[in-house]
Formats: structure tokens, C-alpha cells, sequence
């Protein structure tokens, strides 16, 4: 490659439990769980004393104390991980103005070019996890490499509060002998199908041709075709286009009557239509989300010829999609959510480059 980038994927340590550790010293060494205690209740984030158990974010908050009994349950405070996320990102800005959130725990940092003049990516996530830790408190883990996805995946490798760099000559070898679970991407799903095709390892993928993998995942085919060969062309984007805005409600009490759910909608469709007001944007296609109360999942959309943003609109499409086939089961939750929004941009089309081995640098 004619220019190799160095990018930092930095991960904060179970940042919501590890936030409540830090503002309550009676939690620290306990097992967390931030979220709701109750029957409909669901773990937002666990501490690593409670993943010793087997605790983990979007589990069942009954499942979760039926693990661990000695779990503690912490209602969360967006506020406040909001107002420590800031103070990270201010840290990250005295590197690079290259900086890509992912959420308020998560962010990729293209440094290539850094504000320090510093050579290397590895010393400067150091030194980013370092201040971090002394600003804050809590404890940050980092990936370092030429792209993101490999950034991604070895910003796990040595969590909690370590880091792991793979630099140009060692990428392959990486990525072949990484496990297809570690594959970003590669849900629990996914690694089934993997598996029941013979590919458990990176290098297991990497034998496998465009054609064949586009046959058996569809378009995600040449997505793993490409990363595993260390092929992943995304830039860091500091202004990340928002793709979808949505909003969902967990009920107390599973709803079986339409007209409840209707007027459970009607408040889903407000708010997001306030908050399609603040982000100035809108949309042509409505999905309905239905979660039953035997947790199966199912969505229904609908893609108009123009833009909405209003409520009244939203919910005409909403009513329309409730309508559409009769519920099955009673219902826990209810979700709607606007996409193919008025800020979606194709991007561009790059030539694909092979990584070369030979290139040296300071990473």
C-alpha cells in the first residue's frame, strides 16, 4: 500500500459498571450490574466481578441473579457516563481531530498524523490510557493497527486495562489465526453457520473464495473475504452519518389488545419525532419492531417515495405495519424507528489493495 494508516481503537473497561465503582467505593470489588432488578429488567453492563458469572450487557436481569445471587443491581445514570465521555473525547482531540465515537465508552483515533508528532501509534494509545486513567479514574484498553476492523478486534485481546498492537507484518498472521468468534461481526449466529462449514479459524475463512462465501452469507461474504485478508478500506469518520433514529418501550405488563399498543406507539412516534427535530433530519422507511412475550423478535417496514419526520406520519405507517398480520403472542415491547434517512451518502468506491509486508514503520 502507497500509505499505511495507524489507527486506535480505545475500549472503556465495562464503563457503566465501572463508572458506579468509582462514584460508590461500596461497590468496588462487587459484582455490578447496571440496569433494572425487575422481571422485565435488563443488564445494561456488568462488572468484571460479575462476568466471572456469566453476567452479560442485554441479559434478562432474572437470568442475570440467577448466575450470580450475590449480584447488585444500579440504576444508571446516563448524565453523569455522558459528562466522563466528554472528558475522554477532550483527550483524544490533543492527539488528532481524526476521532470516530461509536458510543460513549468506544472510539477509533486515526493518528497517521498526530498532533504530538509521535511516530508511534502504540506509545500514544499508552499515553491516551494513561491520562485517562489519571482524569478519570477508570481504565481504558486499546487496539492499535492499519485499519479498523483489526483495531477493533485487538482492542480485545488484552482487556481489561491492557492494549495489543498488530502492526503492517504481522496482520495476516493475525487474522489467520484468530478464532471466527473474535471476527467483529461474527455473531453467535454466524460462527454457527461458520462452524457447520468448517471454519473456525481465520485461516480456515481465508481459504474459502468470494463466490462461496457470497453464496452461504450473502453480502457479508465479501466483507469476510476482504477483512480476513486484511482488506478493510473504512476511513475514521469524525462526523459519523446517522444511518437510523429510533425508540423502543419494555412494558411492565405484556400487551395482547392493538389499541394499547396503538397508544403505547403513538408515544414512541412523539419522541421520535422530537428527536428527528433536534437532529434535522428525516426519513422514507418505518419499522416496526414487536418483541413477544416469548422474546421472539420480529420487524415489519414499509419504504416510502418521500421524507417524513412527523409524528402523524410516522404513526400512519406504524398503524398500517401493526395491522399487517395478526400478533401471534402478547407483547413486551414495541419499537418504531425511521431510516434511509435525508443524510445517507454512498461511499465511495476504492480500489482494493492488498496489505504488503515488506512496508516498515515505527507503529
Amino acid at each position: 500500500m502507497d500509505h499505511i494508516r495507524k489507527i486506535i481503537h480505545i475500549d472503556m473497561d465495562a464503563f457503566y459498571a465501572s463508572v458506579e465503582q468509582l462514584d460508590n467505593p461500596e461497590l468496588r470489588g462487587k459484582a455490578v450490574a447496571v440496569g433494572g432488578s425487575s422481571q422485565r429488567g435488563v443488564v445494561s453492563a456488568a462488572s468484571y466481578e460479575a462476568r466471572k458469572y456469566g453476567v452479560r450487557s442485554a441479559m434478562s436481569s432474572v437470568i442475570a441473579k440467577r448466575n450470580c445471587p450475590d449480584l447488585i443491581f444500579v440504576k444508571p445514570r446516563f448524565e453523569r457516563y455522558r459528562e466522563i465521555s466528554q472528558k475522554i473525547r477532550e483527550i483524544f482531540f490533543e492527539y488528532t481531530d481524526l476521532v470516530e465515537p461509536l458510543s460513549l465508552d468506544e472510539a477509533y483515533l486515526d493518528v497517521t498524523e498526530n498532533k504530538k508528532g509521535n511516530p508511534s501509534a502504540t506509545l500514544i494509545a499508552r499515553e491516551i490510557r494513561e491520562k485517562i486513567k489519571e482524569k478519570t479514574g477508570l481504565n481504558a484498553s486499546a487496539g492499535i493497527s492499519v485499519n479498523k476492523f483489526i483495531a477493533k478486534v485487538a482492542s480485545d485481546v488484552n482487556k481489561p486495562n491492557g492494549q495489543k498492537t498488530v502492526p503492517p507484518e504481522e496482520v495476516i498472521q493475525f487474522l489467520e489465526d484468530l478464532d471466527i468468534r473474535k471476527f467483529y461481526g461474527v455473531g453467535k449466529v454466524t460462527a454457527e453457520k461458520m462452524y457447520r462449514l468448517g471454519i473456525f479459524s481465520g485461516k480456515d475463512l481465508k481459504e474459502k473464495s468470494e463466490e462461496y462465501l457470497t453464496e452461504h452469507f450473502g453480502k457479508s461474504g465479501a466483507h469476510f473475504y476482504n477483512v480476513v485478508r486484511g482488506i478493510h478500506l473504512s476511513e475514521v469518520k469524525p462526523h459519523r452519518i446517522r444511518k437510523s433514529l429510533g425508540a423502543e418501550r419494555t412494558f411492565n405488563e405484556n400487551i395482547s389488545s392493538e389499541i394499547f399498543m396503538l397508544e403505547k406507539l403513538e408515544n414512541i412516534a412523539e419522541e421520535i419525532e422530537r428527536r428527528l427535530k433536534k437532529s434535522e433530519v428525516a426519513g422514507k422507511t418505518v419499522t416496526l419492531k414487536i418483541k413477544y412475550s416469548d422474546f421472539t423478535l420480529q420487524t415489519r417496514s414499509k419504504t416510502i417515495s418521500y421524507y417524513i419526520s412527523s409524528k402523524d406520519l410516522i404513526m400512519e405507517i406504524a398503524r398500517e405495519l401493526l395491522y399487517q398480520e395478526k400478533m401471534k403472542d402478547s407483547v413486551r415491547l414495541l419499537g418504531i424507528s425511521l431510516s434511509n434517512l435525508n443524510t445517507d451518502k454512498e461511499d465511495s468506491k476504492e480500489e482494493k489493495k492488498e496489505i504488503s509486508v515488506q512496508l516498515k514503520f515505527k507503529f
